[in-house]
This record gives structure tokens, sequence and C-alpha cells, in this order.
């Protein structure tokens, strides 16, 4: 098989596409899957980069979907020619693997293997972000940061649900106008707006916002605390343009007692059964229409390089997908 590796930490040169052998059997609890899509996400870049733990040399990426080959003992949830989707498995840039029992969800009929690949990490990101997280209320009013992006425009969606007035931000015409079509009510350009926080304020009579969901980190950590009203909370659950720096805590008391908190997905699908209610709520939702997900671009899976690229560079919107290079097309 052939599969993306990883010698040593850095940058988007380092993913070297290998022929690797075959996995052998699946082992007590493990599913063998043949590839049809891995997504793209942040914290494969974050791993690549050594800002989190990568053991080397290794194969990269943790989301995807397929179709099982075989499973191992033990496996109750599978049989082979099943259709899956997983995440947090790395090792997902490859034409095939082992994936954990519990980390893989059945995909409905209905569903392509494409979209079940890439919607997995955003879709329930965003679940837990509007549900969990900072569980907005109807007639409160939010700033999502990268409204444009693959949670921010799904995020969006789940929160207009819920009659929440959300303000996007983005950096381009063309992001703008895909953030207002998910139903962003202002958007904001990073590019034009010299004061972000003093633009917000006046969107909110003066008041603030009640919550910042920024997945971008350090080049908005400030407008973001900047942006919230009294008692506000500011999600910060990822760092695209780079890490926050350590931040004093009597800053959220001179904000105005404001709630600062750093999610992960990983404790939001704790169990199986999490998992299965999370995803499901996502899947059920592009099913019935609620819910819209974007494709913005696919690779074949020797240009991952090329992929994380355009990701860091946020040449983007929605989502990227990596294909075996036979399907790709």
């Amino acid at each position: 098989m052939h599969a993306i590796e990883i010698r040593e930490t850095g940058g988007p040169e380092v993913q070297l596409y290998v022929e690797k052998p075959d996995p052998e059997a699946p082992g007590e609890g493990q599913i063998l899957v043949e590839l049809a899509a891995a997504g793209v996400n942040f914290i494969d870049l974050y791993r690549r980069e050594g800002r989190y733990p990568l053991p080397v040399p290794c194969i990269p990426g943790e989301e995807g979907s397929g179709t099982v080959l075989a499973v191992g003992l033990g496996v109750t949830r599978f049989e082979p020619g099943d259709r899956v989707a997983w995440t947090t498995v790395l090792g997902s840039y490859a034409e095939r693997l082992l994936v954990p029992e519990d980390k893989a969800i059945v995909v409905p009929d209905g569903l392509d293997l494409r979209t079940a690949g890439g919607v997995l990490v955003h879709g329930m990101t965003a679940h837990f972000l509007a549900h969990d997280s900072y569980p907005a209320r109807e007639g409160e009013t939010v700033l999502v940061h990268a409204a444009a992006g693959g949670v921010g425009l799904l995020l969006t969606q789940l929160l207009k649900r819920r009659g929440v007035r959300v303000i996007g931000t983005v950096s381009t015409e063309e992001k703008e106008k895909l953030a207002r079509a998910n139903g962003a009510d202002e958007v904001l350009r990073y590019t034009e707006t010299e004061d972000l926080a003093a633009e917000v304020r006046r969107l909110t009579d003066g008041k603030g916002v009640h919550a910042v969901y920024d997945g971008v980190g350090a080049a908005t950590f400030d407008a973001s605390l900047a942006s919230l009203r009294m008692r506000g909370t500011l999600v910060l659950f990822g760092g695209a343009s780079g890490a926050v720096p350590p931040v004093d805590v009597m800053r959220l008391l001179w904000g105005g007692s404001l709630t600062l908190t750093r999610p992960y997905l990983e404790h939001f699908r704790a169990t199986v059964e999490e998992f299965e209610r999370r995803a499901g709520e996502v899947f059920a939702g592009l099913l019935d229409g609620t819910l819209t997900f974007t494709v913005s671009g696919t690779y074949p899976l020797p240009e991952a390089h090329r992929a994380h690229t355009d990701l860091a560079a946020r040449r983007t919107s929605g989502k990227l997908l990596l294909v075996p290079e036979a399907d790709h097309g």
C-alpha cells in the first residue's frame, strides 16, 4: 500500500509519499479499513510542526472514512463490507489502516463516504461548541472567528437553528458571501477592520457579545476578550494563527468577570455512546438538509504537502480531503 510518512517534524515537505507493507490482520478490538478519504485538519499541521507530540517516524492524519475489509476478535459493532468513518486515529493518511473499534462509526445509507470522511472532526467540534462549551440561547449574540472555515460554517448553522445572532469574521469577499449564505447575520473582514472589538461593540450597542468561538488563536485572542460583554465566555478551541501566549488571569476580572475555556474534541466524545450520539446528530442534519457541509478541496494522497500548505495559508474554505491516488478526480 501507499501512505504518507513523516520521519522528522517540520514544514509540509517532510511528508513523504512512500510504499509500506499492508497492515497485519486486525487484532482484538480492531477493524482493517480501505481508505476512501482522509480529512485534513489543523491538528495534523500542529503535529507535523512539532507543536503537538508526534512519534516519528509515523503515518500522520487522524480522520477518515472507508470500507471494512476484516474485523478482529471481539468486534461486535462492525463486519466486513460496512462503510465507516473515524476520528483520532493516527495513521489515517494511508490506503489501508487498522482502526480501533471504539473510534469508528457506521456511515448511514444516503451519505457518501467522502463527506463522512471529512465531516466528523469539524461537525462534532461545532456540535460540542454550540451545545456544551457555550450553549448559546435564543436571542443572544455571539462572535464566530473564521466563519467561512470548516468548523465556522457548521457552527454558524447550528447556532442559527437555535435563534442566535451570529457575527462572523472572514478574510475575503468570497468568504464573506459564503459565511452569509450559511446564516451569519453580520460579517467583518480582518483585512478591512482596524479595531475588531470596536466594530463588534458597535454592532451590539456597546455591550459586546455573549460568547466568542475562537479557533484562530494568537492573532485574534486579544480582540476576542475585548469583544465580550460582562460575564461573557471566550471559547478558545484552536490556534490556526499560532498558540496563545500565557495569559494573566486577572485580565478575566478586569474584562468583566469573563470565562475562558480551552476545549478539545476527544474530551467531548469520551465514550462510544457519546461519540455515536454526537456524530449521529451531525449525520442526521446532513441527511435531512438542516446542515450543509462544504468540501472545498480534494487532493490525491501524494499531494498532502500541498493540502497542508493551502490550509495553513487559509486559502480555502470548508474542508480539505486526501484520497487514494487511483480514486482522485
